[in-house]
């Protein structure tokens, strides 16, 4: 069993008087604080602060393995209370994580600003980007290449696309000053933003040829090859300029939206290797898909035939951001997934963070759906049983399509209100209000990353999203563990810091506060 241990008695005895079942006679029992076991590594993975106290966001997640180091790409997510009301993007800047066990990350810094791309109509619009490594002949070195996008003053202020160079996966990387595909080039246009999200690919094929991808779009899908450079497009049919068209006939840049489920934007170009690291097989095309964004994959055995086959959405909506952002890669004989959420406090889909899991591919090469989690690689869940030996769940509800569904803050939590596993599956943490309280605790779903028990008004409990960050909220969904009211070994009570003196309580099957009189009732096994 998982988080049962006690770690420790506390200091203060808390005295509470209570009425034994059956008898009517008072029985005086010592309560006192006791430290549960508490994850320190889970979603999202990047949990940090600046100099100035204000966490650090940061979505549309990249990521490059170079020998024994992962790498993880970010913007920096700065948007305020009034750009987010606004649906305002506001990323200055890409950052860049490492780290050797997936475990543990450093902060590599900023790898490039904004204010450095002079084509850039602005220095707040540092969008998706994805870096990889190729060796330049002229330079006899390896090169690293950050492709990325942002709205372009040079091309009637459309998205474009870009790319910057550097000796080091960690920067910094300098902008070869125009963009590699203008947005006005790319046609038949649907928007201003169709030229968003890239993504870049390089092996060789079956006759020994090194073939390199790159791709790209919002509501469109453009693909094509890049010159052994790394920096330029290839001129396919010879012309001497660069085009778009449906077919390589017509064009240099391929346009296609064939073989799709519903896609929307997000791409990221992959393909399997062998147990030598050999690369095998069709290629995948995963993206976000719909809206609220679902993840979704595409497959072909040549990405410029414009022949993909649709698989299936395997991730749907996050519980707490509009939008997501895959990359896929492998490190150390298994696949990963790098996703976005708004989970930490304060978040949403303009202030998001990065998240871990492993993705695991059946026989046939097929992706089966898979939900959020709040543990990925390294965390643990637990189980909450009330005295009854009922286990405790939040409601079952698949993430809403519709906005205005969100926030979520008001999901029900008791007794067996769920026959899936996953929705009684819970992650202890450091409790939000004062992380180094041994004996404070907060509980987010295993499922719904970022939705924690959270003590309300009026004794209410619910699932609910911190959206605003404020000392309240965490001292809401933070709650003291001592030991159980009605002191049997082995069970727990839980206070609330926020309403002191009232404990989580179960009442007529809901999770509620109450002020711990009735004693069971306030008592709970965690497993």
């Amino acid at each position: 069993m998982i988080n049962k241990t006690i770690k420790g008695a506390a200091s203060a005895l808390v005295a509470a008087v209570l009425f034994l079942s059956g008898c009517g006679q008072q029985t005086e029992v010592s309560v006192s604080d006791i430290a549960l076991e508490k994850n320190s590594f889970y979603n999202p993975i990047i949990r940090l602060s600046d100099d100035k106290g204000r966490l650090i966001y940061g979505g549309d997640p990249a990521v490059y393995v170079d020998g024994d180091t992962v790498y993880l790409y970010t913007g920096h997510d700065m948007s305020t209370d009034k750009e987010v009301e606004e649906r305002a993007y506001h990323i200055p800047e890409y950052f860049c994580y490492s780290s050797k066990d997936l475990k543990t990350w450093t902060a590599e810094g900023v790898v490039m600003n904004m204010h450095d791309v002079e084509w850039a109509k602005d220095s707040k619009s540092a969008w998706a980007s994805q870096v990889i490594k190729h060796y330049d002949e002229e330079a006899k070195k390896d090169l690293y290449y950050l492709y990325f996008c942002s709205w372009d003053k040079t091309s009637r202020g459309k998205q474009s696309i870009g790319v910057a160079v550097s000796d080091s996966p960690t920067g910094p990387f300098t902008d070869i000053g125009e963009p590699i595909v203008r947005g006005i080039v790319t046609k038949p246009e649907t928007s201003a933003w169709n030229d968003i999200d890239p993504t870049v690919w390089v092996d060789t094929d079956e006759e020994g040829n090194e073939k390199r991808y790159l791709a790209w779009g919002n509501g469109k899908f453009f693909i094509c090859e890049l010159n052994p450079d790394m920096i330029s497009v290839k001129d396919q049919n010879g012309d001497g300029k660069i085009t778009s068209g449906r077919s390589l006939d017509a064009g240099d840049i391929l346009t296609t939206l064939k073989g799709f489920t519903s896609y929307t934007e997000a791409p990221w170009l992959y393909r399997r290797q062998d147990s030598e690291g050999n690369y095998y097989g069709d290629y995948y095309l995963f993206y976000a898909s719909e809206w609220r964004e679902s993840l979704a994959y595409s497959t072909a055995s040549d990405p410029m035939a414009d022949q993909w086959t649709a698989g299936n959405i395997f991730m749907k909506p996050t519980a707490t951001c509009n939008t997501n952002h895959e990359a896929i890669f492998d490190f150390n004989g298994k696949t990963y997934m790098m996703y976005h959420d708004g989970a930490r406090p304060g978040g949403n889909g303009y202030r998001r963070s990065a998240c871990l899991q492993e993705l695991v591919f059946e026989e046939d090469g097929s992706i089966s759906l898979m939900e959020e989690s709040t543990a990925g690689l390294f965390g643990s869940t637990s189980l909450i049983k009330s005295s009854s030996g009922s286990y405790i769940s939040h409601e079952q509800f698949t993430n809403s399509s519709e906005d205005s569904s969100y926030p979520y803050l008001d999901i029900k939590i008791g007794e067996e209100l769920s026959e899936s596993v996953l929705d009684r599956q819970w992650v202890i943490t450091d409790g939000k209000y004062d992380p180094d309280n041994e004996y404070l605790v907060s509980i987010q779903a295993e499922n719904k990353t970022g939705l924690y028990i959270t003590a309300g008004p009026e004794g209410s409990v619910t699932l609910s999203q911190d959206v605003d960050g404020s000392e309240d909220t965490a001292k809401n969904q933070t709650f003291k563990t001592t030991t159980s009211l009605n002191g049997k070994e082995g069970m727990v009570s839980l206070e609330s810091t926020f309403y002191e003196g009232m404990y989580l309580t179960v009442s007529d099957g809901l999770l509620t506060l109450s002020d711990g009189s009735d004693a069971d009732a306030c008592s709970f096994v965690i497993e």
